[in-house]
Formats: structure tokens, C-alpha cells, sequence
């Protein structure tokens, strides 16, 4: 007994000696455990065992706790005149569960759970009965019993590239050198050719580079296994005398993409703006998703499997339901005014042929600014809106706004945010936020996408000649849009109109029922000349006929 656990530490493979007198029937059987079967081992203890244990067993029941303790009924004793040595492999994992299941751990199991070395039971084997002999005499019968499965490569091999090792390490070792290391290690070097070495790892280092899933037995073709060698060989170099060196990144930085510079072009012109940005989950409650218009209304939205409780069960499809829910959040803290924005993607409904996230830009305002000491503005629509006009201008783009009825927004107060220079292609949606709260709160969400055009660089000089400003009033459908209108000016419009605006808009005395007078206020300007007042009364009353042709009054609501 002294004798196998000398052999141990000096070769980390663990040995069992059994009374052969005591083995049942002359031969063991290694074997999982049966339903019921005990076994008192050495401790003392009775070990109740189950299926998942593997011992090693004789005719007539267990003998050991393979890989971790021997039983009693085979016991070595002072008796004992025959010794039967096992010598064996066993698998780490099932001598790991069969110690935890038992509460029983051992030197033996501690080097089997961790990989001991496949090819050394042989020589432990022979070493230990070399040294009984010579210690305390006897004879070994000539023979061993040896059962192996030959089809399994315990030597793995693969191929250390020389270039991919500085490049890892960042030094320069060279081939001798770095064939020196390995040896050096008892690795073998079974071929080398320029710039690279086929590797074979020595026996007792196969659990050290054993991949959890290798394309052939015995062989490792990927990079784990040549980073592992490469830290091998490192360690023998010594980490000090290797230097500090950032890693190559070989794909662009993040902040050189288009997306992330239009982004962040936007967040600092909103915050620019007195807005405050927010984030939000990327989730919310069915309830909300479909209280508020979403830019894919007409689908279902994606439902979580496992969702974090009530509140986040599908994804957004909108960042409305979020932002509002932290305007009422400051509301109810006695904020007097809000002003948020979020930037983030919308997930659309997973079975629809256009399911790919896209990312929008929402803001939300409401309430007052300033104070009584001070100025007091009330936040409206038109913050809202003037800040969806600033980015688009920004972006070299132009929108319009086309009046509607969407979900989630107080009637009359809904528009479409659509683009002018594509068809008209809906992009997003402006209006008053529908539900209970302390003061009003206004709101947009438009696509990040539209705004695809160019920042403007630079700053336009103004023109040193004088402008001369005009008006028109037109009479008009209470249902045409201010939107309709300005599109009309700016498709008709002289080269000389430096700009244009809503003056007023009046419905009262004087104006038929169902129409509303409408006046526009005109800015003419030439940046080489001063105009003349015949110029700009051409310009102006030409416009006036052509809106009047496309929009006039004809006491039927046209």
C-alpha cells in the first residue's frame, strides 16, 4: 500500500492494490453500479450506490469505487501473500459526479477529475511492482492483463504558425528557439517547414489541449489549441520580457461609421435644443404598444417568451409609450416642463417580410419654461416640430406635414411627417399625446433613416441687399393643410423668395362656412441687386393666381 501511493506522487497515476485471495472467481469486471448494490470501502463507511457509480467489481459484487476509494472485502492486510495491482484510465467526469454524489474526494479521484495521464497505467503499473519486490520481496508473474481501446489517439496534435505567434505575443522567437521551448516542455516536433512546426502534445498533457469537440479523434485543428501552445512558450520566455502592446483592430472604429456620426450629429443638435436625453427598455406592455401610432401599425408586435413580468412583454415598435411614460414620471415630481429625447431601433412584428429593427428619433415637450421673475413660455406643437424641421434641414433634407387622425394622438392635432424629394414616403408622425396628464404634452417620432442627406456645412452669408416682404390671403377649404400650402409656394416660388411663413389663418366674420382665410407672408431678396417693387408684385401676383387656381374657395368646401 505504501508502495502505490509512493507510485502516485512520483508519477500522478493512481494505483489500487487489491488481496487476490480476496477477488471472488479470480477476475474483476469494471461496471456501473446495480440498483441496490453497497459497498463498505476503506473509510469504514456503508456507501449506498446507485446506477451513475461506476466500481470495479468481481463474481460476486463491488470491490472499489473505480478512481476514487477501494471497498473493504478486498482490503490489503498484514495477511495478504498475493497482490493484485490495478492500474486504470478513468473517465474525469464520471469519477468527478461519483465523488460529489458521494461526498467522497481522494488523492486518487483529485488527479482523475482533473485528467491524469492515459498512456501512464502500464509503467505505474510495473514501477509498483518492481519496487514491493525489491522492498519486500516476492515474485511478479510474468504477464500483465491489458485492456485498452486501441482505436483512441491520446497524443493530439496541430500546427503552431510562427507569424501567428509574434503576431499573439508580439516578439520575434524564431524558429530553433521556439522548436527549443516545446521540447523543452516534452512536446515532439513531428515535422517543421518555414514559418510553421507540427506539433504533437505528450500523453500527459492531453487534457490541457482536449477541445470540447474535435473534428477527428486525436487531432485539434483550431486556434485554441494554438493560442494554449502559444502561452506555453510565452511563460518559458518570461511575461517580462515581453513588451506592452495594444492588439490590432482590424475592422473601423464604430465612430467612424456613417450611422454613428449621423447619430450623434443628431443627439448633440437635439440637446443643442434644450432636450434632455432619455433611455429607455427596448420592451414594453401590449397595452401601450397599441395605445400609440407605430410607423408597422398594420402588424402584430414581437412577444417575448420570457418576459420580466407584465409590463415588458413584447418589443417596441414605438419610443412614444416610453418617453411618456417618463414626462408623467417628472409631472408627478412637480416638474414644470419636460423636454426628452430618445435615440433607438423599433423591432417589427418577426414574421413579416421586412422584420429588420430600424432606428427613429422621438422627442417629447410640454409644459412651461422660465419663471415669473424671468419669462414664461408655454411649450406647443411647434417646438415640437421646429426641432424635426432643424434636423431635416441640417440634413440638407425637406418634410412635410400632412394632417391626420393616428392612434394615440388628440384628434386635430395628429400630422404624417412625410419627405418632400421621395414621393412623398412616410417617415414618422407629430401631434398631442392623448391621456391623463398635468399639462399637455407634444410629440414626434420620426426614422433616422430620413435624414440621409449631408450635414450643411458651413454658414450662409446673408445677402447686403435689401428684401421687401408681401402678403397673400387666400381663401381656402378648412381641410387643406398648412403642409399642402407651403409645398404649393415652394414648387411655384420665384428665384427672389428668400422665405416664407404662416402669417394667420381666420375663420370668423366675413369668411363663408366651412373655409378659412389664410394669409402667407412673403420675403423677396436678390443677392446681387436691389429689386425693384414692379419685380416683386409680378412675383407675388403670380403666385397668388397659382395658388388660387389649385386651392380657391368655390362655396362647396373644395
Amino acid at each position: 500500500v505504501d508502495v502505490t501511493n509512493y507510485v502516485l506522487w512520483e508519477s500522478g497515476q493512481p494505483l489500487h492494490a487489491f488481496d487476490l485471495n480476496r477477488i471472488s472467481g479470480g477476475r474483476i469486471i469494471v461496471r456501473q453500479a446495480l440498483p441496490g448494490e453497497k459497498l463498505v470501502t476503506l473509510d469504514g463507511e456503508n456507501r449506498d450506490l446507485t446506477t451513475s457509480h461506476l466500481v470495479i467489481a468481481d463474481a460476486v459484487g463491488p470491490l472499489a469505487l473505480a478512481g476514487i476509494m477501494g471497498g473493504a472485502a478486498s482490503e490489503v492486510s498484514a495477511a495478504t501473500t498475493d497482490v493484485f495491482i490495478e492500474s486504470a484510465h478513468f473517465n474525469p467526469k464520471a469519477v468527478r459526479l461519483g465523488s460529489k454524489d458521494l461526498g467522497l474526494s481522494t488523492d486518487a479521484s483529485h488527479r482523475f477529475e482533473r485528467g491524469a495521464d492515459p498512456l501512464a497505467c502500464s509503467a505505474a503499473a510495473q514501477r509498483a511492482a518492481g519496487l514491493i519486490v525489491e522492498i519486500a520481496g516476492g515474485e511478479v508473474l510474468s504477464g500483465t492483463l491489458d485492456v485498452n481501446d486501441t482505436t483512441l489517439e491520446w497524443n493530439l496534435s496541430g500546427t503552431l504558425q510562427l507569424e501567428r505567434l509574434a503576431a499573439f505575443g508580439g516578439i520575434e522567437l524564431g524558429q530553433d528557439k521556439t522548436r527549443e521551448r516545446l521540447e523543452g516542455l516534452g512536446f515532439e516536433i513531428s515535422a517543421a517547414t518555414e514559418g510553421s512546426l507540427e506539433v504533437i502534445v505528450p500523453s500527459w498533457r492531453y487534457y490541457d489541449f482536449k477541445p470540447t469537440a474535435a473534428p477527428d479523434p486525436g487531432t485539434i485543428k483550431d486556434s485554441v489549441f494554438e493560442a494554449d501552445l502559444f502561452e506555453e512558450i510565452l511563460r518559458l520566455e518570461g511575461y517580462e520580457n515581453i513588451p506592452s502592446a495594444l492588439p490590432a483592430i482590424g475592422n473601423p472604429d464604430p465612430g467612424s461609421s456613417d450611422g454613428y456620426a449621423c447619430r450623434e450629429r443628431i443627439r448633440r443638435l437635439v440637446a443643442s435644443c434644450g432636450y434632455a436625453e432619455a433611455v429607455n427598455f427596448s420592451f414594453h406592455d401590449e397595452a401601450s404598444d397599441a395605445a400609440i401610432q407605430c410607423l408597422n401599425k398594420e402588424r402584430e408586435p414581437r412577444r417575448i417568451a420570457n418576459p420580466l413580468s407584465e409590463n415588458y412583454t413584447v418589443m417596441r415598435r414605438s419610443l412614444l409609450p416610453g418617453l411618456a411614460k417618463v414626462a408623467a414620471y417628472n409631472q408627478d415630481r412637480g416638474a414644470q416642463g419636460v423636454r426628452l429625447f430618445e435615440i433607438g431601433h423599433l423591432f417589427p412584428s418577426s414574421d413579416a417580410e421586412d422584420s429588420e429593427e430600424f432606428e427613429v428619433v422621438a422627442l417629447v415637450a410640454g409644459g412651461t419654461l422660465g419663471s415669473s421673475w424671468q419669462r414664461i413660455c408655454e411649450l406647443d406643437l411647434f417646438d415640437v416640430k421646429g426641432v424635426v424641421e432643424l434636423l431635416a434641414r441640417e440634413h440638407d433634407e425637406s418634410f412635410f406635414f400632412r394632417s391626420a387622425n393616428l392612434p394615440g394622438f388628440v384628434d386635430g392635432t395628429g400630422a404624417e411627417v412625410r419627405i418632400e424629394s421621395v414621393e412623398g414616403d412616410l417617415v414618422g408622425h407629430i401631434g398631442r399625446l392623448e391621456g391623463d396628464l398635468k399639462f399637455p404634452i407634444f410629440a414626434a417620432e420620426v426614422k433616422r433613416s430620413a435624414f440621409r442627406g449631408d450635414a450643411v456645412q458651413g454658414i450662409k452669408t446673408p445677402s447686403r441687399q435689401p428684401g421687401v416682404a408681401a402678403d397673400i390671403t387666400l381663401t381656402h377649404a378648412l381641410t387643406i393643410d398648412w403642409g399642402s400650402l407651403s409645398s404649393a409656394v415652394e414648387s411655384f416660388s420665384s428665384s427672389h423668395l428668400e422665405s416664407f411663413g404662416l402669417k394667420s389663418r381666420y375663420v370668423g366674420a366675413g369668411v363663408p362656412s366651412g373655409a378659412v382665410n389664410t394669409t402667407i407672408i412673403l420675403n423677396y431678396r436678390a443677392r446681387d441687386r436691389s429689386l425693384t417693387q414692379e419685380e416683386v408684385n409680378e412675383s407675388v401676383e403670380a403666385l397668388a393666381q397659382e395658388l388660387s387656381s389649385r386651392f380657391i374657395w368655390d362655396g362647396g368646401g373644395a
